[in-house]
């Protein structure tokens, strides 16, 4: 059983809102998620779902305003984030903290040499002298497998290939050996043979550097391949978390089933056809008063448009929101798992 002592990052009813000309938007509803020390998070879910706005909160990156946190807890090694000053943020993200982002080339600055960026957060975060960080800098390329990378230390972003200057993120997000890697849609853009070398590539660090990742995705490959736990979220709240082989499964809301059928097979005599989920995402606008899947689940019930389903426990680590997961709730057939329904495990 894991202890408190066991995980890095603990999230806890993490709440935040946009204020726009249209209204108020809830974009982040209640999020709660735990990281173990050395393992992988796979924060899975379609877009704007609330992934990345719930990192960027915690690490003070939505603009404020619009943006706002108005309730939950983010604690870091057992110290509360939230609350925290600009500059003591400062000493956390790159240090404590190392972030990969969607794009490489927006993350980039176009003006600036490859090496000289990577030097910078050695020489801002360790004191390192500019000798020291570029040296550093190179080892870090080096380290990520860019081929010679000396001569490519002193190139510009517009000289590097995709999957390169995905490379030269990873070895600035690695510059100050952060305990915790957050990875925001890493693969996104990148052809399928560079997706799985830089998947290799993040494993292969958090085995020499004891790491763990928050790895932020849609695709339920990258979290088949890469997570050991898996958080599922949908409309600004986490619906489904647990393990990722109950995840997968032992699906236990109609959601992540769905995610799952959505999703192609290359296991001969398996799925063919690929089924899509249909209907649109809530208005966070006006959120639903119950449940946020309500209106596009095939297994919706009348109490599920007007009551927040509780978090059931499914087994030890894993949790589902969904009103199916009641005991007294009917037997549905079809893949999804249910408690107190014996017949199904």
């Amino acid at each position: 059983m894991n202890t408190q002592n066991d995980y890095i990052l603990d999230v806890k009813d993490l709440q935040v809102e946009f204020a726009t000309y249209g209204g108020t938007v809830k974009a982040v509803r209640g999020v709660s998620y735990r990281v173990r020390k050395g393992k992988t998070l796979g924060v899975v879910g379609e877009s704007g779902c609330g992934k990345s706005v719930t990192v960027q909160a915690i690490l003070q990156l939505i603009p404020i305003p619009p943006g706002k946190i108005t309730g939950g807890s983010a604690k870091l090694n057992g110290r509360e984030m939230i609350g925290l000053s600009a500059s003591e943020m400062n000493t956390i993200r790159g240090r404590e903290i190392g972030v990969i982002f969607q794009d490489p080339m927006s993350s980039l600055n176009p003006t600036m040499k490859i090496g000289k960026q990577i030097a910078e957060t050695v020489k801002v975060h360790q004191n390192a002298s500019d000798e020291e960080a570029m040296e550093k800098a190179v080892a870090l390329l080096e380290k990520t497998k860019i081929p010679e990378a000396g001569k490519r230390a002193q190139q510009y972003p517009f000289e590097f290939s995709g999957g390169m200057l995905q490379r030269a993120i990873i070895a600035m997000s690695m510059a100050c050996d952060p305990t915790l890697l957050v990875a925001d849609e890493p693969t996104t853009a990148l052809d399928v043979t560079i997706q799985a070398q830089t998947l290799e590539l993040m494993h292969e660090l958090q085995k020499d550097h004891t790491m763990s990742i928050v790895l932020i995705t849609h695709d339920l490959g990258v979290i088949a391949r890469m997570a050991h736990d898996v958080a599922v979220m949908y409309a600004g709240q986490v619906v489904e978390s647990g393990p990722v082989d109950d995840i997968f499964y032992r699906s236990s809301h109609p959601y992540t089933l769905g995610l799952r059928h959505a999703m192609p097979s290359n296991i001969e005599g398996g799925q063919k056809k690929l089924e899509p989920i249909d209907g649109s995402p809530p208005d966070l606008f006006r959120p639903p008063k119950g449940c946020g899947y309500y209106a596009r689940c095939p297994y919706a019930m009348r109490m599920c448009e007007d009551r927040i389903p509780e978090e059931f426990v499914i087994s030890e680590g894993h949790f589902a929101r969904c009103w199916l997961q009641h005991p007294q709730a009917p037997k549905v057939e079809g893949e999804l798992y249910q408690i107190g329904h014996t017949e199904n495990a």
